[in-house]
């Protein structure tokens, strides 16, 4: 998978420009370990760490021995619950502009956020949005990241209440709801998103109406239609900053 990234990341995008040099990835999932060889791809692709923001109910930074295996093995160690600590471990993630959104999952211990703080991750729980609301979320969100970080979202699908969302492996009551993190991503459209995944959609576990399968989608798209709203807001940038060298007589042969 890092591979197949790396060849679909490098390559130059269908409509380029000078804000936007490099295709953007969207993966559908499927199991959250699919972050890690996105972001070893990524890392190659940007020539370096970039921050990652991180919807789900869980930390995900857990230290594989956390969760034993009975044959012990480097294959082992990589789960959907350790892909962040291996990812951090190798160097892929911006430590400090880094941030986890919805979570509301049990602990084995304190050390559970210790491990996650030496990641560098800001974490918001569900219940902060009680206080906070969706607006309150997306400020803290951009400005632990801020507008030009290279950033890469990854959202489980459980971040969401299992009421609304049950098609998951690892459900948690009291989740957001749709509409919530709807307007959450909305709001974050002026982040430096440079890829992307949906996760943990499982259908054998949804509702006879696919409610979870219509939610994925719609995240999706809303997904896909930040980026076009970005790139319009960059082109006209940059569209504004060339018409003002040209009134000033500066780069007048550049066109």
């Amino acid at each position: 998978m890092t591979s197949a990234f790396l060849e679909l990341g490098s390559r130059p995008p269908a409509f380029a420009h000078s804000t936007n040099p490099k295709p953007k990835l969207l993966t559908l999932g499927g199991d959250h370990s699919i972050a890690l060889p996105a972001l070893r791809a990524l890392n190659k692709i940007y020539g370096g760490p970039i921050a990652v923001l991180h919807f789900d109910a869980h930390l995900d930074t857990w230290h594989p021995a956390k969760y034993p295996s009975a044959w012990p093995s480097a294959q082992s160690d990589f789960t959907h619950g350790s892909m962040f600590w291996l990812a951090s471990n190798e160097g892929l993630i911006l430590n400090g502009s880094s941030a986890h959104a919805g979570l509301r999952s049990r602990l084995l211990g304190w050390e559970d956020y210790e491990d996650d703080e030496r990641q560098g991750f800001l974490r918001i729980s569900a219940d902060d949005i009680d206080e906070m609301g969706t607006a309150g979320i997306v400020s803290a969100i951009l400005e632990r990241i801020g507008t030009d970080t290279p950033t890469y979202l990854s959202l489980d699908i459980d971040v969401l209440d299992p009421g609304l969302c049950p098609g998951t492996g690892t459900p948690e009551a009291g989740g957001w709801t749709s509409r919530e993190v709807i307007r959450i991503l909305r709001g974050l459209e002026p982040l430096n998103i440079v890829g992307a995944d949906i996760v943990e959609v499982a259908p054998a576990y949804d509702g006879t109406g696919e409610q979870t399968a219509l939610v994925a989608a719609q995240v999706g798209f809303e997904i896909l239609t930040s980026w076009v709203g970005r790139g319009m807001i960059e082109i006209e940038k940059a569209k504004d900053k060339d018409d003002r060298r040209q009134a000033s007589g500066d780069g007048k042969d550049e066109l």
